[in-house]
């Protein structure tokens, strides 16, 4: 069984394989080190907008975090501590980049193919590539021959030193809001180019003292009483599930945490110009709501401009704006996200009768249960279309896909069967209800977000509750799925 990527969905993946008696599993990081997003994104602020102790596995827990919401190199810790407790690190082949995987019917055999030459068959293949590790950047006329640093944010330089700077951040999404309040204070000038404003909730919202590390006493009472940490775990998700709430139903939920954030915009930033800049003109939900209590104090320092005019090309010296001004400064910080609805790109992924897998996706990405595509047997996705968040934790969805997945390649042993594949018409009718049922959240409200496709379509959050998701992958229907004994 292989296993494409060693962050929290590989990791997962390999644990919960193992704990059912699949030993013959082996991990491909293409990194030299585990980690995932985590391990990338280095960023100074580099932090989890989701409580750890929801930001975690459900079979490892009573790790001893510093944090509520827990910062980079814990998190990654955090996954090197699982690795080694669960025995998963001798699975893990590291610098294994997958460049194409091909399914061989005749004997229901993967042959995957690596970008070092390297090829390997698997009967089972489950990508856990997630959705956001291929940095995107916008094409601005002229970015290439800016004399400073340019970079992405989440190829953030080692040892780069910031202090005195004149910086242009072009991006206002979760990652800017993490770093400009740590660059703010040590640069010279910090220019924001805003395409749209977000949602911004206090963290605080989430869980009371939130900015502050865990005392001493607290660390001690949580590992001395674990149904603490489940409580505490339990708090957290029934707030994530409201959230949630608002954003599938919109209305009465929808208002009620609108006024909230405006709350909390009055209450943060006096200036009625940059109150205005900084409120949104779209459904609370529609792109991801901000949780920092940093971000908003950040943009009035007297150091920190907020430009909201159009960027009409980058010079040699700065970026000039629609309105013909140049700003002139050392560094360029693209925290423009992720290319999050092209999946498992820059993979090419070749299933039963030559079928092209992102070929059929032209009109943007789908399958069941976010896990499954017709036409592709023994292959499995983890955070794949439609299994994102808006408000929770993925690695809650996570674990609910690698149980599901786990049963059906037991079914498939138990069966003696040599493939497993998802009906068309099971896939048919469930992404019909995805489409549809997305109309009615604030998903498919008036922005521009990672969650949709340029056409609009939402190919990454789920349109319910986390609940309803464990509900509706607590046990396989194998009704849904073909499973085709050996050939010949």
């Amino acid at each position: 069984m292989a296993i494409i990527g060693a962050g929290f969905g590989g990791l997962g993946m390999a644990h919960y394989l193992k704990q059912a008696g699949f030993d013959d599993v082996t991990l491909f990081e293409k990194k030299a080190q585990l980690g995932g997003v985590w391990r990338d994104n280095v960023y100074p602020g580099a932090a989890c907008d989701v409580p750890s102790h929801l930001y975690s596995f459900s079979f490892e827990t009573g790790y001893p975090w510093t944090h509520r919401f827990a910062r980079q190199p814990e998190i990654l810790a955090y996954q090197q501590h699982c690795a080694q407790r669960h025995d998963l690190l001798r699975h893990i082949r590291f610098g294994q980049a997958l460049t194409a995987a091909r399914f061989d019917a005749a004997r229901s055999v993967w042959t995957l193919q690596f970008a070092a030459g390297d090829a390997f068959e698997a009967d089972i293949v489950v990508s856990a590539v997630g959705q956001l590790h291929r940095p995107s950047a916008p094409k601005i006329p002229g970015a290439e021959r800016f004399g400073g640093q340019a970079f992405h944010s989440a190829q953030w330089p080692e040892g780069l030193d910031l202090g005195g700077k004149r910086i242009a951040v072009i991006g206002t999404g979760a990652s800017a809001v993490q770093f400009v309040p740590e660059i703010a204070p040590k640069a010279a000038q910090v220019h924001v180019f805003q395409r749209s404003p977000g949602w911004v909730l206090p963290v605080e919202w989430m869980s009371p003292g939130a900015n502050a590390p865990y005392s001493p006493a607290a660390r001690t009472l949580f590992k001395a009483v674990p149904a603490l940490e489940a409580l505490d775990r339990a708090r957290i998700f029934n707030i994530a599930e409201l959230l949630a709430t608002a954003y599938n139903s919109g209305g009465a939920g929808e208002a009620m945490v609108r006024r909230l954030c405006l709350r909390n915009l009055r209450q943060q930033v006096a200036d009625p110009v940059l109150r205005a800049k900084l409120t949104p003109d779209f459904p609370v939900g529609c792109k991801r709501i901000l949780l920092t209590s940093r971000w908003l104090p950040a943009l009035t320092r007297d150091n920190v401009e907020v430009v909201t005019d159009g960027i009409r090309d980058v010079t040699e010296a700065g970026v000039r704006t629609e309105d013909g001004a140049l700003r002139e400064v050392d560094a360029l910080i693209y925290g423009t996200g992720f290319a999050a609805t092209d999946f498992l790109a820059p993979m090419a992924v070749t299933g039963r009768d030559g079928q092209d897998l992102r070929g059929g996706w032209q009109q943007g990405a789908e399958a069941y249960l976010g896990m499954s595509v017709t036409g592709f047997p023994n292959f499995f996705m983890l955070y794949g279309p439609n299994t994102n968040v808006g408000s929770g934790s993925i690695l809650f969805m996570l674990e609910a896909q690698q149980q599901y997945i786990v049963q059906l390649l037991q079914a498939r042993t138990q069966q003696g069967c040599a493939s497993i594949e998802v009906r068309p018409e099971t896939q048919a009718r469930y992404n019909a209800e995805i489409q549809t049922r997305s109309e009615q959240t604030t998903y498919a409200g008036d922005c521009q977000s990672w969650y949709k496709t340029a056409e609009g379509r939402n190919t990454n959050n789920w349109v319910g509750t986390m609940r309803e998701f464990r509900r509706r992958t607590r046990v396989p229907n194998l009704d849904d799925y073909r499973l085709q004994p050996p050939v010949g």
